[in-house]
């Protein structure tokens, strides 16, 4: 572990680990940073943001034009934002659906539902082809109910999927639910094979060995603070390119015009220490599908290839004036409630450790729209608001980025990926300070209270406080 992330790390109640990125930082070991930019400098491309969108991005460009010089800026180092300390979670979500099928057709829809299921392959694929190991085991995706409500909504979820054309999703009943996993009190669950766990990491070391191999240069501690038609300008020099893309997600706001394009969400996570064979026996999970829950503020969790369980879900939700973390440090009400969700749902292992905890921010757009543009004006393009749902995402969307430049370049004419829908999609910004910290905050809270009044009261139907929130959110 660097400096920097050791002075950021330590030890909270129980001692547990918090901060230093991420624990999966903390498993692999921090990487050694790369050069900054040296002075001003000229390419072909410019990708802004050293994540998954800009690592998958640079990588499809090189490979369909090796010639193309491709630049990549990242403000500290590679992964260190969400691709570094996300859950794992390599599945066919994706954010906006719905919206792009009112304003589109159902058809379009079920276009991007396609493609994202098949990008959970091409992850895998590349993966395998680029010699990537990321601890990759495709066990699928289940979604648990705990309580009536859950569980209507959950029915209601698994027709709404099979609408979109996943015809191989399960539907199970709180039986076949505890032969796969043993959740307490779960009383059905749905399961998608477009799912895989992995660790991110990995992933992110591999994506920047194979772009390196293929000749992008990168310059890490290297912020870029405005970027403008064929300008990204860093405090180290201006590199100039026909294509700047940004590729930021939840660091977006930190630009230059940018505060309040995608709103800074905090997502936090634990992780225990390895379980026994015997707690293992306990919990089941051989499938090590990952896993998630029907409640309003959702938790995510994975069995982890050592042997650990890692969950996440909301902490603080949001820091005023789109600020985000120091390094990853969680607040210890945050684990506590972390902790707590781990209890409810295996209470066998009320007596496991968690050794680390950690928190990190995704981009949420005002219409929770994931988009892929390319102003082809101005030869500026960005990807993102991911909502949560990026680790596939971000592949998609690199390879519509990819083909959006070869089209524009006229190295290559239109695909199925530059008409999907998400494709131009643009959105209002979010309200201004103080109003998106209180509507934020206001959300979260009712959403938590309505999954506490839904414990504490079964019934069939969902609390009507988290529609509420849904209208204020702009979800619905």
């Amino acid at each position: 572990m660097s400096s920097s992330a050791r002075s950021s790390a330590s030890s909270s109640a129980g001692g547990v680990v918090n901060g230093g990125i991420s624990f999966w930082f903390a498993d692999d070991g921090l990487p050694a940073v790369r050069e900054p930019l040296a002075g001003d400098a000229s390419a072909d491309v410019v990708i802004v943001g050293g994540g998954y969108t800009g690592l998958w991005t640079a990588y499809y460009l090189k490979k369909a034009a090796p010639f193309l010089r491709v630049t990549l800026l990242e403000q500290k180092f590679c992964g260190y934002g969400a691709s570094g300390r996300n859950g794992g979670w390599l599945y066919n979500g994706i954010a906006g659906r719905d919206r792009y099928a009112a304003l589109h057709g159902r058809e379009a829809a079920v276009r991007l539902q396609k493609a994202m299921n098949e990008t959970v392959d091409e992850v895998v694929a590349v993966a395998a082809a680029e010699g990537i190991d990321a601890g990759l085991q495709k066990g699928g995706v289940l979604e648990v109910a705990t309580t009536p409500a859950q569980l209507a909504r959950l029915k209601a979820f698994h027709e709404h999927e099979l609408s979109y054309g996943e015809k191989d999703r399960e539907l199970y009943g709180a039986g076949e639910t505890r032969e796969r996993i043993r959740v307490a009190d779960a009383v059905g669950s749905t399961w998608t094979p477009h799912g895989a766990r992995l660790h991110p990491v990995k992933l992110v070391k591999g994506l920047v060995a194979a772009v390196e191999a293929l000749g992008v240069v990168i310059h890490e501690s290297t912020p870029v603070t405005e970027i403008r038609p064929k300008h990204a300008v860093t405090p180290y020099g201006t590199v100039r390119a026909p294509y700047i893309l940004r590729c930021t997600e939840g660091f977006t706001a930190n630009l230059k015009g940018q505060k309040r394009t995608w709103l800074p969400m905090n997502s936090s996570m634990i992780a225990t220490a390895p379980l026994t064979a015997e707690q293992w026996a306990s919990v089941g999970w051989e499938g090590r599908e990952t896993l998630g829950d029907m409640a309003h503020a959702y938790m995510y969790a994975q069995r982890t290839a050592d042997g650990r369980i890692a969950l996440g879900g909301r902490g603080v939700p949001y820091r005023f004036g789109s600020r985000t973390d120091n390094d990853g440090r969680t607040q210890e009400a945050t684990i506590e409630a972390l902790r707590e969700i781990l209890v409810r749902f295996f209470p066998s292992l009320a007596g496991v450790a968690v050794e680390h905890a950690w928190s990190g921010v995704l981009g949420v757009p005002r219409d929770w729209c994931a988009t892929v543009t390319l102003d082809r004006a101005t030869g500026l393009g960005w990807a993102g608001g991911y909502v949560g749902s990026g680790v596939a995402t971000t592949n998609l969307a690199a390879r519509t980025l990819t083909d959006l430049v070869q089209l524009d370049s006229g190295q290559a004419g239109r695909t199925d990926l530059t008409e999907l829908p998400w494709v131009g999609h643009k959105v209002r910004k979010w309200e201004p300070e103080p109003f998106r910290w209180l509507g934020v905050q206001g959300m979260y809270a009712t959403y938590r209270a309505a999954d506490q009044r839904e414990r504490r009261h079964p019934s069939t139907g969902s609390s009507r406080l988290a529609r509420v929130a849904d209208r204020v959110a702009g979800r619905h």
